[in-house]
């Protein structure tokens, strides 16, 4: 499985994941040879809910550093920068990635199924992509029930992904049931590119408005989504004090052995 970090010469560990150092031009690059190849790869987009909950859940770490990992979270390449003295353009965040891919998809015949999500937020989020960027080939979109599936309806699925041949599966299922539905399919699911994007649905959909440029820009767009959703108050609280304190202690470290070398 660990196929992904041989190709990886310099990769960043923030609080045990290990993320390579990306920008949307390469990540774009690899996803043609993995559909070149058609091989199915997993690709995880990981903020700092992500890494802290990887902390205390196995499953999720080993998945994200089996897979492709991105950072999603500014606050992530704040910790690379500040910690590893990484070098880091840009993030390479959930959204961003799915529009850059169905855009540039048209010039290759890329081919996109959209997995989760209510019915009416794929509907309205199929012809939103539909009208954005004429000519993108969306096969398929499924709604799965917000209950586990039946074993039956779970092989049903993964047929009806199959059938139609995806080069992208586009998985809005939040994390980190997204990640864990990824990985327990990923060999039975013939799709090279198999991404989950969480919130991108909503936001490509307009079911959410995204947060104003200048706040994604300056690491707030946290701040602006828990404005808009009073569910994710807990998830931050729970999360956000937990990495400021790790960032805290591992900056502190470094400088001090800086400081004794």
């Amino acid at each position: 499985m660990d196929h992904n970090h041989g190709q990886f010469n310099n990769t960043v560990n923030i609080l045990g994941l290990n993320f390579p150092a990306l920008n949307y031009p390469y990540t774009l690059d690899l996803f043609k040879q993995w559909i070149t190849s058609r091989e199915p790869h997993q690709v995880c987009i990981a903020n700092v809910h992500t890494v802290v909950t990887s902390l205390t859940d196995k499953a999720l770490r080993d998945i994200n550093n089996q897979s492709l990992i991105t950072m999603d979270g500014l606050p992530l390449v704040w910790y690379a920068k500040a910690v590893h003295g990484a070098i880091i353009k840009e993030r390479v965040c959930g959204p961003e990635l799915m529009l850059r891919c169905l855009d540039e998809g048209r010039t290759h015949g890329w081919k996109h199924f959209f997995l989760g999500g209510k019915d009416e937020v794929l509907t309205d989020l199929v012809s939103a992509m539909q009208s954005r960027f004429p000519g993108v080939d969306i096969v398929d979109w499924h709604s799965p029930p917000f209950r586990p599936l039946s074993a039956q309806e779970d092989e049903q699925l993964v047929a009806l992904i199959n059938q139609h041949q995806p080069d992208f599966l586009w998985v809005g299922l939040g994390a980190p049931k997204q990640e864990k539905w990824i990985a327990a399919h990923l060999q039975q699911v013939k799709v090279p590119v198999q991404i989950g994007v969480g919130a991108a649905f909503d936001f490509h959909s307009g079911h959410i408005q995204r947060a104003p440029e200048w706040m994604q820009k300056s690491g707030l767009e946290w701040l602006f989504r828990m404005l808009q959703d009073r569910r994710l108050i807990k998830r931050y609280c729970a999360t956000n004090p937990v990495f400021l304190a790790l960032f805290f202690r591992d900056f502190v470290m470094v400088n001090f052995r800086k400081m004794l070398a």
